[in-house]
């Protein structure tokens, strides 16, 4: 829609609906690729289970930036998160029949839900907003208690609040992960993207906070997407632990004819799904995690710039009376970012969307990403130097043709 006004009326909008990323790509990746492809490799089907030095450096880099140990045969690429997630869905909700049911810790990515859509699989979902701290523990456990849920999934920092999960929260998932036997998906497609402190010294403190340093029932998503500003060739890794790799299920015996929840993740789900993952894209991936993971690629240096660029854009609009939705985690002031939030005073989400279209602003309601909240997510890759001196123009203008008593 926005394309097609773009179109018919000449005026350039300010996009900040689409979280796709806005920086050039790694050049680390690009020529990696570029020797790849050079090499022949785009003639040679991939493993299945992926190259061998890929799923060593993811283990490494794994081990560098969350300071957690896993096996390189437990670190699979797959074709982006989304296919990491698709794939997980199904083999977590077939793995114990019993429990029919995903969750979905909210507000989160709206795709997710219509992949279960697509599966035809049952999910709940609850806006994390009034249960952030101890308060998780409750709410959780009055789900998950019911022996229905197979797994839950929620990403970190999250999409679109860019709130960031605490160590003490992560805690109470993993516990109540263990208590419930439930799988945990942790979406960590915004990758040490907290710049309110630095995550990006490999095997140095502070570390990208994870659930799997309080749960063996994890796979963790790791995306090139928006870290390495790699969106286009579509590859990521999904890290599973040893012990879910290994682990058997009789309910995938009665339908594969092999147990191991790793060996029916590779070999029966994603080898149906796409055979593989792009082989010159799993090379430029291997590159990025080696260069990151040796010190020589400081990866969080280029994305700060989504940083920079939200700083400038919630000043403009908090300074034309817009307010921040999610606004605390766990009192401190978020993090600017990649994502933020925010609202109008008297309209709903659906309302605001509509509105600013009129005055050459997009973004998407926050109802779309499960949220309770009324307001927009706001997406900052995409804005560019010289906009936004229009963007407060166009700000003052909405504010003047919508006081506030």
């Amino acid at each position: 829609m926005v394309n097609q006004a773009e179109k018919r009326s000449g005026k350039r909008y300010v996009r900040m609906e689409m979280g796709v990323p806005g920086l050039p790509p790694s050049k680390v990746g690009v020529e990696a690729e570029i020797a790849a492809l050079q090499k022949g490799v785009a003639s040679i089907y991939p493993m299945l289970d992926g190259h061998p030095e890929l799923k060593a450096e993811a283990a490494r880099f794994v081990k560098a930036f969350i300071d957690v140990d896993v096996p390189a045969e437990c670190c699979v690429p797959v074709t982006g998160s989304m296919q990491g997630s698709f794939t997980s869905f199904i083999t977590c909700s077939q793995c114990n029949r019993s429990k029919d049911r995903l969750l979905f810790i909210d507000p989160g990515f709206p795709v997710q839900k219509q992949q279960l859509v697509v599966l035809n699989t049952a999910y709940d979902s609850f806006d994390v907003y009034h249960y952030r701290g101890a308060a998780l523990r409750e709410k959780l456990e009055s789900i998950l208690s019911l022996g229905k849920t197979s797994a839950l999934i929620y990403s970190n920092p999250n999409n679109p609040a860019w709130f960031c999960l605490k160590d003490s929260e992560l805690k109470i998932i993993g516990e109540l992960a263990e208590k419930y036997d439930v799988i945990v998906i942790e979406d960590l497609a915004y990758f040490a993207m907290d710049f309110r402190q630095d995550l990006g010294r490999p095997f140095e403190p502070p570390f990208q906070p994870s659930v799997a340093k309080y749960t063996d029932n994890y796979i963790l998503l790791i995306s090139a997407s928006k870290a390495f500003s790699y969106a286009g060739q579509r590859i990521g890794v999904a890290v599973l632990s040893e012990k879910l790799y290994k682990r058997p299920y009789a309910d995938l015996k009665k339908q594969y004819g092999v147990c191991e929840f790793g060996n029916v993740f590779v070999n029966r789900v994603l080898y149906s799904l796409s055979s593989g993952t792009s082989h010159s894209a799993q090379y430029a991936m291997a590159a990025m995690m080696k260069a990151a993971s040796d010190g020589e690629y400081r990866f969080l240096d280029e994305v700060r710039e989504y940083g920079r660029r939200a700083e400038k854009v919630k000043k403009l609009l908090l300074g034309n009376q817009f307010e921040i939705v999610y606004d605390n985690d766990l009192g401190e002031a978020l993090a600017d970012g990649f994502y933020f939030t925010v609202r109008y005073p008297g309209m709903s989400g659906a309302e605001l969307m509509k509105e600013l279209l009129f005055y050459g602003i997009s973004a998407i309601s926050l109802e779309t990403t499960g949220s309770d909240q009324q307001g927009l997510r706001i997406c900052t890759s995409f804005i560019k130097d010289d906009q936004y001196e229009e963007l407060e123009s166009r700000l003052k203008k909405f504010r003047a043709d919508h006081p506030l008593n």
